[in-house]
């Protein structure tokens, strides 16, 4: 190791549903500084899940859990030739990933079926609760590649 050793900063707990969780998905929500619009879109998507039916923030942590992968493959140089090598997911990179897959997935939905951003998040939410959406596909195509190459694992790092 080169360099220090970087601090961890705690990322503060959210002040309605008084989860991090909820703090780090929020903060990977907002665009150019703007929290307060990414706390209202956050809330309103809570809302719409309220109103059918469902607990809001339970949904919340079971699409989490679900799209977070338990593997992935990583690049490794050995001897001139590239090998993708899987590897287990820690924790945070877990919780990171699942949030940027929702995210995406959410973005990516189409304007026709959803007029808002809060109905898109909601509906990737609930799917992803479900194990369906593409945040789900995603997670299982990074499965599918750690297990094909599941024959590189003696590389590990």
């Amino acid at each position: 190791m080169r360099h220090k050793k970087v601090q961890k900063r705690a990322t503060e707990i959210d002040k309605i549903h008084q989860s991090a969780l909820v703090t780090k998905f929020i903060n990977s929500l907002m665009k150019d500084g703007k929290k307060t619009i990414a706390q209202k879109v956050f809330y309103d998507s809570f809302k719409l899940l309220e109103s059918k039916g469902k607990n809001p923030l339970e949904t919340f942590d079971l699409a989490i859990q679900n799209v977070g992968p338990k593997t992935e493959v990583k690049s490794r140089r050995v001897g001139g030739a590239n090998y993708q090598v899987p590897q287990e997911v820690r924790g945070e990179r877990r919780v990171s990933l699942a949030i940027r897959w929702i995210l995406e997935a959410a973005r990516a939905r189409s304007n026709k079926d959803y007029h808002t951003f809060p109905e898109k998040l909601a509906a990737e939410f609930l799917d992803a609760a479900e194990n369906e959406g593409s945040a789900v596909k995603k997670r299982d195509a990074v499965l599918r590649m750690a297990e094909a190459n599941r024959a590189f694992s003696h590389f590990r790092f």
